[in-house]
């Protein structure tokens, strides 16, 4: 029995081998200090305060706010980034109105200018070169409504302030969060198998296989019929 001990303890040792440890497998945000909430809702307010009256904008549905510090009512956040002519924002907004994520997203800020005319007003002149209107670019932040009037968060010469919109601007939708947040579709057994390569199948299948014979060799050994000396031989 003691020369079958090793080739027992090699078809455990490669079993323990090919299982892997059942841990969950770190996230972008566990390996990164980095959270990012989502405005997943189109009433996701920007606060420059945490106070209701301090409100600034709606953050753009379907993109991030970075999280700083998060607490019970409101949550330290910050927008967008400083690379010129963007410039970071750092506010507050509700708690509950954030979704919070568990990874990195790619492109978590919307970074988009916009360009407003306006026409300048006038009659004839003597002259040809006149501007009889003036295109303005802005960096767009976000909406706010009041009293039926859109208004548009922007920046632009290194001044925040509103300008007045006949409607929101168009914009690419951020929807990565929903393939990331979503639940598999099976539940059940899914996390047993997960993580074992075709490698790790075929490693287990051959040590049991070899388990198993070295366990019906030993039973037909034991099995066997005792050869007595043959000094105690009879010669009759």
């Amino acid at each position: 029995m003691k020369r079958f001990l090793p080739a027992i303890i090699l078809a455990i040792a490669l079993v323990a081998s090919a299982v892997p440890l059942s841990a969950a497998p770190l996230s972008a945000a566990a390996a990164d200090p980095l959270r990012y909430a989502v405005a997943a809702d189109p009433d996701v307010w920007f606060y420059e305060s945490e106070t209701e009256e301090g409100r600034l904008f709606l953050i753009p549905e379907s993109y991030y706010v970075r999280i700083l510090l998060e607490g019970d009512t409101y949550t330290a956040v910050e927008y967008l980034v400083n690379d010129p002519p963007y410039r970071k924002l750092m506010g507050y907004c509700r708690t509950d109105a954030l979704t919070f994520v568990d990874f990195i997203p790619a492109r978590p800020f919307l970074r988009k200018q916009i360009t407003v005319s306006y026409t300048i007003p006038g009659g004839e002149t003597a002259f040809e070169d006149v501007f009889g209107s003036l295109d303005r670019a802005f960096v767009y932040y976000g909406m706010r409504y009041e009293y039926g009037q859109a208004y548009c968060y922007v920046l632009a010469d290194g001044q925040f302030g509103y300008i007045p919109l006949d409607k929101e601007p168009e914009f690419e939708r951020n929807d990565d969060y929903l393939s990331m947040t979503e639940a598999p579709v099976s539940g059940e057994g899914e996390s047993g198998s997960q993580g074992l390569t075709p490698v790790q199948i075929v490693v287990i299948c051959l040590a049991c296989a070899a388990m198993a014979g070295i366990a019906i060799f030993v039973l037909r050994a034991k099995r066997r019929a005792p050869i007595p000396p043959d000094s105690d031989r009879s010669d009759f």
